[in-house]
């Protein structure tokens, strides 16, 4: 069976070396920022694309280059109508959320923003729209209480090979099923950048938790200001102890370890990632 595979980052290399042993790579899409996807590809001679392939920039790349299944996982850019319309049998996507919740980019990172108990692993048919196509494998992925993004992540560098594997045997024996999304169901969440990682501080403690185990390295990371600098946070501990309500929120009440006052409790900021900053009591983080 002949592939095209549209893949991005650490994770789409990990699956790219994980197929290309067992189907014929026709072609490659990447962004010109995983250049060790593009190396790999020179390494194996397959025809590498780098860049947006947006309005039809792609076309002559693809002309002449018959593929059977589309298979993108982890890409950057949305795909268009010429890409999704090129394999003889389909394209599909693998998606790091249980569809239709979750819809968009790096959803497991909002899942736990949201305090969600579980999410998963989708392959969908690619349509038109975005995650919007039916389902032809899913799997269910349970968040522990002390999951960051980055556990998450793990998880995903270990199934999503496995799942790809599995969905590309499917087609191959004509056996896979498809299961149209319940729309009812559905949620959408948009990409995030660094500038959204700053906490709000009128947030119940746990709230916060849950925010900045999300975004914890390797993702840019939550972060609050102090004295005009920014402190990216990785880690932090809600404490049961008393606290007085009347403090602003920020408040430094220990250094040592470093305790601040939030809305409902204090917080112990456990790691941070640039901790060359001096801190006082009674100063305040924005």
């Amino acid at each position: 069976m002949k592939l095209g595979v549209l893949v991005s980052g650490k994770l789409g290399l990990t699956v790219l070396k994980s197929i290309i042993n067992s189907f014929e790579i026709i072609f490659v899409f990447t962004d010109k920022n995983s250049n060790y996807i593009s190396n790999f590809c020179d390494r194996k001679n397959i025809p590498c694309f780098i860049g947006n392939p947006r309005n039809n920039k792609s076309s002559s790349f693809i002309f002449n280059k018959s593929i059977d299944v589309l298979v993108s996982v982890n890409y950057l850019f949305i795909i268009k109508k010429n890409l999704i319309c090129h394999p003889k049998i389909l394209a599909f996507n693998i998606h790091g959320s249980l569809l239709p919740k979750y819809r968009g980019r790096t959803p497991h990172v909002w899942a736990i923003i949201n305090g969600e108990k579980k999410t998963g692993i989708t392959a969908h048919i690619i349509d038109n729209t975005c995650d919007t196509g039916d389902i032809i494998y899913q799997e269910e992925i349970t968040i522990k209480k002390s999951y960051t993004g980055a556990d998450i992540l793990k998880i995903f560098e270990l199934r999503y090979p496995y799942i790809t594997l599995k969905v590309l045997n499917d087609i191959s024996k004509n056996s896979i099923n498809r299961l149209k999304q319940d729309e009812k169901k559905a949620s959408y969440f948009p990409k995030r950048s660094p500038h959204d990682g700053k906490i709000n501080l009128n947030m119940k403690s746990k709230k916060i938790y849950d925010w900045v185990r999300a975004q914890s390295f390797p993702y840019p990371g939550s972060f609050l200001i102090y004295k005009s600098n920014k402190i990216i946070i990785d880690q932090v501990k809600v404490l049961s102890i008393k606290f007085d309500k009347k403090l602003r929120n920020g408040t430094v009440i220990n250094i040592n370890p470093l305790r601040i006052k939030v809305e409902d409790g204090i917080l112990e900021l456990t790691k941070l990632r640039n901790p060359s900053e001096s801190f006082k009591i009674n100063t305040i983080f924005e």
